[in-house]
């Protein structure tokens, strides 16, 4: 991307569409900046358990997360100096992580630092506000989408054992998150949809990549 204009993606979806997969991705073949807003909270949200605050108490969430120090080194989130990449993955984090991301005045100060990721040349943005609050005005808006039993059974393969009871269990999941999310899940104006059912990460990051070089020639940024 050396010599043109910053390139800005942001790239939105439910969860099991395959945001963090192609983003992270998309990122290495474009040599941009993966920004994972989705940690930023996790974090966030594993700071406010680790402290025993309220999930549901706004002001003293976002004082304990604004006391937290938030990293993210080579595609890792380390709180307060220890490597919790693993651990916000985990079921006691999944459980809390929309409850405490609805508080606005904790996400005004994580997309402050989710902002401050972006590079120099730009950035691929993923979450589910990537488009329409971090970074409104990135040339190229990405919404993923997926079949219902498809996400269930990506989440169930990251997480475990995908045997059938265990992507029942996350078709379940995924739909009450669908459901706590819905006031927020908007899409972007001009927005581009990609279904990622039945595709490998190679061809739906193919496909972005053309995207992202339309994107940059419309900005002048060269083909």
């Amino acid at each position: 991307m050396t010599g043109r204009a910053p390139l800005v993606i942001a790239i939105d979806g439910p969860a099991g569409s395959g945001k963090s997969t192609i983003a992270a991705a998309l990122a290495r073949r474009l040599g941009l900046p993966h920004v994972d807003t989705g940690a930023y909270y996790r974090a966030a949200t594993l700071a406010v358990l680790r402290a025993g605050v309220d999930v549901t108490d706004a002001d003293r969430v976002t004082a304990t997360v604004r006391r937290a120090r938030i990293d993210r080194y080579a595609g890792r989130v380390v709180l307060d100096g220890q490597d919790v990449e693993d651990e916000i993955r985990g079921p006691a984090v999944t459980a809390a992580v929309s409850t405490v991301s609805a508080h606005p005045p904790l996400r005004y100060h994580l997309v402050e630092l989710q902002r401050a990721e972006v590079g120099a040349a730009g950035g691929v943005v993923e979450g589910r506000d990537a488009g329409t609050v971090v970074v409104p005005d990135a040339p190229l808006k990405v919404w993923l989408t997926a079949s219902p039993a498809e996400r269930a059974a990506r989440r169930a393969a990251q997480l475990g054992p995908a045997d059938s009871d265990a992507v029942a269990l996350h078709a379940a999941q995924i739909a009450e998150r669908d459901a706590s999310d819905a006031a927020r899940m908007v899409r972007a104006d001009g927005v581009v949809e990609v279904d990622t059912s039945g595709r490998s990460v190679e061809q739906v990051v193919a496909e972005l990549v053309e995207h992202a070089i339309a994107a940059s020639a419309a900005r002048g940024g060269g083909g």
